[in-house]
């Protein structure tokens, strides 16, 4: 009896040759791939008597490997979006308008004939229904769809990064494209200008709130939804991930009356799931709390959102100036981008009411020469300027797959690390072959204090600032990095995207 190599938990890539009948072999399930630089027969046990039947009918002598279920059904995959799709067959249509697995949605879009009808056909509807499932499913944060040159692609943003979902035809592609829009109430017609809407889709009982915005391509168009989020997913300040020092110092600034705390950070960096975290810790019904938003990420019951809408003037200024006159106890800004924001905000947060807001900095001490730029002067900021977190959100290392790792002399002097053993990012099916799993919040939380207060009356700079804090023990977000490589929740290499060097 042949003894053949048994391979777990791999990713292989497709070998596809001309000289084998491709479609014929995978229904066969004989697949094939290049293992260690020689082609190879792949198999698995389930349907090995198939497979061995059918590859015995071949003139083919590549060594055999058996996978398990999950690297053989990946692999399998990966054939199907390389399969050119001619052999086209109908299938069903009127089972539920959800296809929960990936691999049956491949099969859906290869052999539904129906799916080039029109937008509205039941196919395409259940094509569109079954993306926002598995995007869910997933934990994606953004669905992206785009038309190439010869066909579209569908990738989603999990965990911050981009992570290929699917390949569709380029003609399917412009239905389902169109069918986002029938849902948004986007002109379909209009494809020559970006457009945007908002939709609303119930998925297995769950409402879900999608920001669509279209743009035209050179190849067609492309659509990002954006999945935005209910009161009861709103994580509580515990939750980010900040250690316990941190979150305990941000508590004691909401507790002020009046005032101004900031968080500052690059785009896709948490500011705003922060901001809503701390409404909904300071929230109590004898408070009126208003925000102005662009967008409305965060649909929270307890709290009156407006949504910034440029078109008829009601911009993050002028929003403002009508939450003023509503009575508000605490202000959220979605953001500070001009000067006059910048002005009203801090006025406001003089005349007795707690404002919250982001602004676009690289760290916590930056925020002031960033509202001196935009014109504020200094006894205004020392006045009202409670605090500044600067935060990033890091990727966590897989539990199951992370390997033990050394760093090299160099970088272990250079950011004077202990010389322990580290890990780094592998790939397993627990974590999509990614080498990781959830995001984790790292800040910095820069209290203005009357030391503060006497260095910008002397005239300091922020990076002058900067140094004194952390000579008075501000931990930075480079310290925080440090802790978490040492701790072994993250790799070296994600440390210095996010920013372990910047310090």
């Amino acid at each position: 009896m042949i003894k053949i190599p048994l391979l777990e938990d791999i990713n292989l890539e497709p070998f596809w040759s001309d000289t084998i009948d491709n479609k014929l072999a995978m229904r066969h399930y004989l697949l094939f791939s290049t293992i260690q630089g020689r082609p190879c027969t792949v198999i698995q046990k389930e349907t090995m008597a198939t497979a061995l039947n059918h590859l015995s009918k071949l003139n083919i002598d590549y060594p055999i490997v058996e996978l398990d279920t999950g690297s053989f059904e990946r692999l399998s995959h990966k054939f199907r979006e390389i399969q050119t799709g001619s052999d086209f067959e109908n299938v069903n249509t009127t089972s539920d308008d959800i296809i929960e697995v990936e691999s049956d949605l491949l099969d859906f879009i290869r052999n539904s004939q129906d799916l080039l009808s029109n937008e509205e056909s039941a196919p395409v509807v259940k094509l569109v229904n079954s993306l926002f499932f598995q995007a869910i499913k997933k934990g994606a944060s953004d669905i992206h769809i785009e038309t190439l040159e010869k066909k579209g692609e569908v990738r989603l943003r999990i965990d911050g990064a981009l992570k290929k979902h699917l390949d569709i035809d380029k003609n399917i592609t412009a239905l389902v494209i169109s069918r986002i829009k029938v849902i948004s109430n986007l002109d379909i017609s209009e494809k020559r200008i970006p457009q945007d809407g908002r939709t609303q889709v119930t998925i297995s009982g769950k409402s879900l709130d999608i920001r669509v915005s279209v743009l035209p391509t050179y190849y067609g168009e492309r659509v990002v939804m954006r999945m935005l989020m209910q009161s009861d997913t709103i994580p509580t300040l515990q939750d980010l991930g900040f250690t316990d020092e941190l979150t305990k110092d941000l508590n004691k600034l909401l507790t002020h009356p009046h005032g101004m705390i900031l968080v500052t950070g690059p785009t896709g960096s948490g500011k705003s799931t922060t901001l809503h975290a701390c409404l909904q810790h300071i929230a109590t019904p004898d408070k009126n709390i208003i925000t102005v938003e662009d967008p409305v990420e965060y649909n929270a019951e307890n709290v009156n959102q407006i949504q910034v809408n440029s078109k008829v003037g009601l911009t993050f200024a002028a929003g403002l100036r009508s939450i003023l006159r509503q009575d508000p106890d605490i202000i959220m800004v979605g953001e500070i981008r001009d000067s006059e924001t910048a002005d009203i905000a801090l006025r406001s947060a003089l005349t007795g009411h707690l404002m919250l807001s982001t602004l676009h900095t690289n760290d916590a001490t930056s925020a002031i020469s960033r509202l001196m730029d935009m014109g504020i002067e200094d006894f205004l900021l020392t006045s009202t300027l409670l605090g500044v977190l600067a935060q990033r959100l890091t990727r966590r290392l897989c539990p199951k797959c992370k390997a033990p790792t050394s760093l090299s002399p160099t970088v272990i002097s250079e950011l004077s690390l202990p010389n322990i053993t580290y890990f780094k990012a592998v790939g397993c099916t627990a974590c999509d072959f990614t080498g990781y799993k959830g995001r984790q919040a790292v800040g910095e939380l820069f209290m203005m204090n009357d030391r503060v207060k006497e260095m910008m009356k002397a005239g300091l700079n922020d990076h002058q600032i900067r140094i004194e804090m952390k000579k008075m023990g501000m931990k930075t977000i480079a310290d925080k990095l440090k802790d978490m490589l040492i701790d072994g929740k993250t790799s070296y290499e994600e440390a210095v995207r996010i920013g372990i060097m910047e310090d």
